[in-house]
């Protein structure tokens, strides 16, 4: 059974980023626009042995606001508004398809949010069915949504599978009524059995449910029930999410009450026990925040060192070139990230122009896929080879980051990892804290060009 100690954990606790990428996304600028990823689009569409594509698309809407959100969403109910936003997202596959290798296939799509599932059943078969006649997919590609069981129909799951979708991702946040309420979104537990049922049903490999943890009114006892609860359904993942309030950030934030959240001493109490009942009931836990049973593809991946993080969490799908449609997508080749305009406005009137829409970027020097290489090995791996790193990147690993190592002295001595025979391993405690480790060979936050507000890390 997984164990930590809180004492040694409650000093780690403080702001940090989650390393979807590396630079992270405010070091993104607007000097990289849509003709320097043009130039790199079609730079690394030619030769041989080209990476296989990842495809993102974000469709934005809800029907209602949850308060903890932070993604990038719009309320509405305008079916008009949604139908001229699909409009746009072809525009977009249209653009980006010509300067792409006609020969390159898909091995992982994702739709995310917003709630995708607020396109009703015919609006999902269009967008999807276009998708799939401007691609190529592998047969066995990756296929995810995010939904919402509330207003959700057996018909709008039925329409995805009958796109080719296979995995399903769904947010719980917590069965309590109470804390529900709180946050805006009511969603009871029988909705949530029912759905499940039709996912399995209907045929889907894999089911992820979503928890967060810190929420008003959360406390040790009600959190614990749901947790049962869920074990309970038997999903293949669970993540369990750090609820970051971030008002600054997130205005509607402010609609929660600082005094309604549960103190910092329970809200660890709360993670520990969620973590001792998950990997107790047969879970295995993935690091940071995830969790999955030990014949699902992520567990399997970790074991044999295959894990690979990007904009959507942890995948199996590693080397990708990933692409984003819609607006706020970020994409991320080998060597660049770009991220598309924030609103409807700007990102239809750049498609209308037959421009990418590209609202800023980055282009990584070699300090940045030296630091990223490293980064993403301990985020996804939980241990790092120094001389693998010093042979790829022909340098000398202790003395290039002499201080991010000697920063790494204390956590040795909390146990969070070890160092020898020049490997770096996380213990299992040290992974809820991987994001701390990871700050170590941020080399932003060393140089203190990072001035970002992010989330505190436990």
């Amino acid at each position: 059974m997984f164990n930590f100690d809180l004492t040694k954990f409650k000093k780690y606790d403080k702001p940090g980023p989650r390393y979807t990428s590396y630079p992270t996304a405010p070091q993104f600028n607007e000097t990289f626009n849509s003709e320097k990823f043009l130039d790199e689009i079609v730079k690394t569409n030619y030769g041989e042995n080209l990476p296989d594509l990842s495809l993102y698309f974000h469709l934005p809407y809800c029907d209602t606001l949850c308060y903890f959100c932070g993604c990038n969403m719009i309320i509405t109910r305008n079916r008009d508004r949604i139908q001229d936003y699909i409009k746009y997202v072809k525009k977009e596959i249209d653009l980006l398809r010509s300067f792409l290798n006609v020969n390159r296939k898909v091995t992982q799509l994702h739709w995310g949010g917003g709630t995708p599932t607020h396109l009703n059943p015919d609006e999902i078969n269009d967008l999807a069915s276009y998708i799939r006649q401007s691609f190529q997919f592998y047969d066995d590609s990756e296929n995810g949504c995010e939904i919402d069981p509330r207003g959700l129909t057996k018909e709008h799951l039925a329409a995805l599978r009958n796109n080719s979708f296979n995995r399903i991702s769904m947010g719980v946040q917590d069965f309590n009524e109470k804390v529900q309420i709180a946050t805006n979104r009511v969603q009871p537990e029988d909705i949530t059995r029912q759905t499940v049922a039709w996912i399995r049903e209907l045929g889907y490999h894999s089911i992820n449910l979503d928890l967060i943890y810190g929420l008003p009114f959360q406390t040790l006892k009600t959190f614990e029930e749901t947790v049962e609860k869920i074990i309970d359904i038997s999903p293949n993942r669970i993540a369990v999410f750090n609820y970051a309030h971030v008002p600054w950030m997130k205005k509607h934030m402010a609609l929660i009450h600082p005094e309604d959240l549960p103190p910092a001493e329970e809200k660890l109490e709360i993670l520990k026990m969620t973590i001792e009942k998950l990997t107790s009931a047969g879970y295995v836990f993935l690091g940071m925040d995830h969790f999955a049973k030990p014949d699902d593809e992520l567990a399997v991946a970790m074991k044999e060192k295959k894990l690979h993080r990007n904009f959507q969490g942890y995948s199996t799908r590693s080397g990708t070139d990933l692409y984003s449609f819609g607006i706020t997508g970020i994409s991320q080749l080998q060597r660049v990230y770009a991220q598309n305009l924030k609103t409807e406005k700007e990102y239809f009137a750049a498609l209308d122009n037959e421009s990418l829409p590209v609202a800023k970027g980055y282009y990584l020097n070699n300090d940045d896929l030296l630091r990223r290489h490293v980064i993403m090995k301990l985020m996804c791996n939980f241990e790092l080879d120094m001389k693998t790193v010093e042979e790829k990147f022909k340098i000398n690993f202790k003395e290039y980051f002499s201080s991010g190592l000697a920063n790494l002295q204390e956590m040795i001595t909390d146990e969070l990892l070890t160092i020898e025979n020049n490997k770096i391993v996380v213990s299992e405690m040290g992974r809820l804290l991987i994001r701390n480790i990871a700050m170590n060979f941020d080399g932003y936050l060393e140089r203190k060009e990072d001035k970002a507000k992010y989330s505190r890390t436990v």
